[in-house]
């Protein structure tokens, strides 16, 4: 129990005299996490939107395809970002290997079939009269996409919400992609994984620290806004 507790001490003596360290994993984390999810929202929500509002052949199939990444191994789609960014793969010359646009892809992809998936369920569970409405009002594409989406939104945000949380917490993809390099592309969990297994326990604690307190603000933004909106 001492052992706990004095690791819990130095961390709080870490997280409160600003360690460049830590907070350089943390502002990694904020970064990588920020570009993935927003990337993720603008391709993953209009895929959702056309999978749960049209009807169309393959619907199923596509539906279960789309399930079936959700369970996919994270390790796999690292792997498979690896060769096509790595200095061999089609995607080289890009230069995104060990970088944080390239952990950005790949975690983009990691979050991608949650928001499709969750999208698709909200758009699905509106109320069927909508869209005979929206027509007959002589709504175009864009103010159906839209106003669908409005009607949807506490579904969005569930899917925003989820897919950040598997995108901030994921540590094999950024561990892959972006090599854990110190100043640069090393995260809170790379971060957690490696102090710890130096056996510096005070520091993996601060830095599980920080990911449960801004894992908790976003929810607790989340339902916030949530609150308000059914207000």
């Amino acid at each position: 129990m001492d052992y706990i507790l004095d690791g819990l001490r130095q961390a709080l003596e870490l997280l409160l005299g600003g360690d460049p360290a830590t907070f350089s994993a943390v502002w990694t984390t904020v970064m990588v996490s920020l570009e993935a999810v927003a990337a993720t929202l603008v391709l993953g929500t209009p895929a959702g939107f056309a999978l749960g509002y049209g009807d169309f052949p393959g619907k199923r199939t596509i539906r279960m395809v789309v399930e079936t990444f959700l369970a996919f191994p994270t390790v796999v789609i690292g792997l498979v970002v690896y060769a096509f960014i790595s200095r061999r793969g089609p995607l080289g010359e890009l230069g995104l290997l060990f970088t944080v646009p390239g952990m950005a892809v790949g975690l983009t992809i990691l979050g991608l079939p949650i928001v499709i998936a969750l999208t698709a369920q909200a758009v699905e569970n509106l109320d069927p009269r909508l869209r005979p409405t929206l027509l007959t009002l002589g709504a175009g594409p864009s103010q159906v996409f839209f106003a669908t989406l409005g009607e949807a939104r506490f579904g969005l945000l569930l899917a925003a919400t989820a897919a950040f949380g598997r995108i901030f917490s994921e540590i094999g993809i950024s561990m892959m992609l972006g090599g854990n390099i110190k100043w640069s592309t090393r995260t809170i969990t790379t971060a957690i994984a490696l102090e710890t297994g130096k056996g510096e326990f005070a520091t993996g604690i601060a830095l599980g620290i920080v990911l449960m307190i801004i894992a908790f603000a976003v929810n607790m933004a989340a339902s916030a806004f949530r609150r308000r909106s059914a207000a």
